[in-house]
């Protein structure tokens, strides 16, 4: 009598949903069709929360028991089929195959699953709801979705009809569907094949690590041994290519213990749906004081920013243009579900790598993608077998595909090999990565490749000493005469960014910094400055949150200022023989620059003072790029704007012409940053 109620229920729930209506369409593509069926597969979309207050017993089977509450879908199904004629092909129930797709599952606790927790629930057969960040996936293959079984003795009268259907359930392998030992229910005759009527569908594989395992990837444990464990996601049919590597996803699906030359809990994936991360709602109120005491200027708050940024690592008031091009660089990056078109990759050249690494490894943790790349792993995808014995090839993320939407600290750039560098220039020009999958090797007819788009900023550093050392030659202070003999030209091009951190900078005051090092020696968890007191490390986490959500666009003024000073750039660096030597990029990085100093500033227009920053920043680092070439005439290892006029600011051309007043405030920002 129970079943007959949750029937009726599953009825009255497909009629008020719409469910009904879909199963009739679909059932009416089944029956136009001239091709013959033994297993007609239906998709019903369900809303727990609706069928609970229906019927609670209905509700409870579909959230406990989903194979028990298929079976009651597949009866309401089989005699709506028969009593509304709607497929004359159809003989038996069992050849009806429903597939149960929740939309959502209750916000208890009992119905998550912690990636981090051990041990995982996989005998109840129930459903449970996972988040993750995918780091492997295969291509994909074929399996079994459904096949019809004969009596092998012609005389049973099972050799003939449907009687004998095995359909994939969740947490099945192949094995469990086709397979040569299955006998006959009526005479125990063994069960043959009918290969006519097997129906395939895909499946791909994926492995996802929890959130919290990305802390193995950022450079901090807090000096505590920790280890992490992927979890194998099974995709099948509607679900398969709806994951991307490096995308974060809540995953609804049914735990289950796969056997392979070990046991591995898997999960059958019903539902996939990705994960936004929430906005703030605003910034913390120090920086919103701060924000108002600086208003009167578009550069002051900035400015300031850079000043205080990172207290932990050194003192305020040193490595300032490389803290705000740092932060311009995380004020880019985005935890939305699009692509990260606006990277700003910075390499850094400096003969203390150890304060740089620092920087670099606090400054990564203040966003939730900042990727440290380990020696151990490999910064672009890998190929290996996958695991299950399926035939598929596994594609292993990579640092840099890991570090979607955020920051890739690939530590040292001399510290990689040749080919891995050559990798990194083609990436950094294009933006993706092929992989090519030989056949051959992995057991395919054809070869395949795969194309990724690498979503990241890249940071980097090249140890000046150690090119000294290996050249035997002094390093000359001065940007233009600076040895990069060990990178290709074409990989330092390739970077947006280029900056000195040369300790014999005036920037870069010695003296405070050993002082700071000390004293961090002495008390590491003190907080030695104000600023730092004032302003912590989560305050600006909040303001980058905030700040890279915040969609900006250009004023008319700053984009004629953006083209004026690109097209005045590439005319002085134009030579006779080898043509411009700044590329079209160029034009690409200096909008992102203007971008990012405008987000900085929490505006959502970028105006000319942003223009006139990213200028200044960029001239910096064609000045480092191109020798002595600069666009005021000789080198210098300062921004140029401390005592020389850039000549697209003083030249009469009707496009780039700007007013004196304008260095002048040029100049006024380098005294802040100062």
């Amino acid at each position: 009598m129970s079943n007959l109620k949750m029937k009726e229920a599953a009825l009255i729930y497909l009629d008020r949903s719409g469910g009904l209506q879909k199963f009739i369409d679909d059932c009416k593509y089944y029956n136009d069709s001239k091709q013959s069926y033994a297993v007609y597969r239906f998709k019903i979309l369900i809303n727990p929360s609706d069928v609970v207050e229906l019927d609670a017993e209905l509700g409870n089977h579909i959230l406990h028991q989903p194979l028990k509450a298929a079976e009651v879908f597949q009866s309401v199904c089989f005699i709506a089929v028969k009593t509304l004629s709607l497929i004359g092909q159809l003989q038996t129930e069992t050849q009806i195959n429903i597939v149960l797709k929740l939309t959502h599952l209750p916000p208890l606790p009992s119905y998550g699953l912690d990636l981090c927790e051990f041990p995982l629930d996989y005998t109840s057969q129930r459903f449970y709801m996972m988040q993750g960040i995918v780091i492997a996936m295969t291509t994909v293959t074929k399996y079994t979705q459904g096949a019809r079984f004969l009596c092998s003795d012609e005389a049973c009268p099972l050799s003939k009809g449907f009687q004998y259907i095995r359909v994939h359930v969740p947490g099945a392998t192949e094995s469990a569907t086709i397979r040569n030992d299955f006998l006959c229910n009526l005479c125990a005759s063994s069960l043959q094949e009918d290969r006519k009527f097997r129906v395939l569908g895909d499946k791909q594989i994926v492995e996802i690590i929890a959130t919290k395992g990305l802390h193995a990837f950022q450079g901090h444990s807090n000096n505590q041994p920790f280890r992490f464990q992927s979890v194998t996601i099974f995709l099948r049919d509607e679900s398969v290519n709806k994951m991307n590597i490096g995308n974060e996803y809540k995953i609804i699906g049914i735990p289950t213990c796969v056997k392979t030359s070990q046991t591995a809990v898997c999960i059958e994936a019903n539902s996939i749906t990705f994960c936004n991360s929430k906005v703030p709602s605003g910034i913390s109120d120090n920086f919103r004081c701060l924000l108002s005491l600086t208003s009167s200027s578009c550069w002051k708050f900035t400015a300031i920013l850079a000043n205080i940024f990172a207290s932990q690592i050194t003192p305020p008031g040193t490595y300032n243009l490389l803290k705000l091009c740092l932060l311009m660089s995380l004020v880019q990056t985005t935890d939305r579900n699009k692509e990260l078109e606006d990277c700003l990759d910075i390499l850094i050249i400096t003969s203390d790598i150890l304060l740089i690494d620092r920087l670099l490894n606090f400054s990564i943790n203040l966003v939730p993608r900042g990727i440290r790349h380990l020696v151990s792993a490999e910064i672009f995808p890998t190929l290996s077998r996958n695991k299950y014995g399926t035939g598929a090839v596994s594609i292993q993320a990579g640092s840099a595909l890991l570090a979607k939407g955020g920051i890739c600290f690939i530590g040292d750039l001399a510290s990689h090999k040749k080919d891995k560098l050559e990798q990194l220039q083609s990436v950094l020009e294009s933006r993706n990565i092929t992989v090519y999958i030989p056949g051959k090797k992995f057991g395919e007819d054809t070869d395949q490749q795969m194309t990724f788009p690498v979503q990241c900023s890249f940071w980097s550093f090249v140890d000046m000493d150690s090119s000294s050392r290996r050249n035997a030659q002094k390093i000359n202070t001065l940007i233009g005469q600076m040895d990069c003999s060990l990178i290709p030209a074409n990989l330092v091009e390739a970077f947006g960014l280029l900056i000195n951190c040369n300790e014999s900078s005036p920037c870069h005051p010695f003296l405070s910094t050993v002082q700071h090092t000390l004293k961090k020696a002495i008390n590491p968890e003190g907080l030695l400055y104000a600023a730092s007191r004032q302003f912590t490390t989560e305050d600006f986490e909040k303001l980058l949150a905030f700040a890279k959500n915040l969609n900006v666009e250009f004023s008319l003024e700053a984009e004629r200022m953006t083209h004026g000073y690109y097209l005045a750039s590439r005319r002085i660096r134009t030579d006779s023989i080898c043509g411009s030597k700044l590329s079209a990029s160029a034009l690409k990085y200096l909008v992102f620059l203007s971008e990012a100093h405008a987000r900085l500033n929490l505006r959502n227009k970028v105006l000319k003072e942003d223009v006139l920053i990213a200028a200044l920043l960029f001239e910096t680092s064609l000045t480092l790029k191109y020798d002595r070439v600069s666009l005021g005439g000789r080198g210098c290892s300062e921004p140029r704007s401390c005592h020389c006029t850039p000549t697209w600011v003083t030249e009469g051309d009707p496009i780039s012409k700007q007013t004196n007043k304008q260095t002048k405030n040029v100049l006024k920002f380098k005294v802040l940053l100062q």
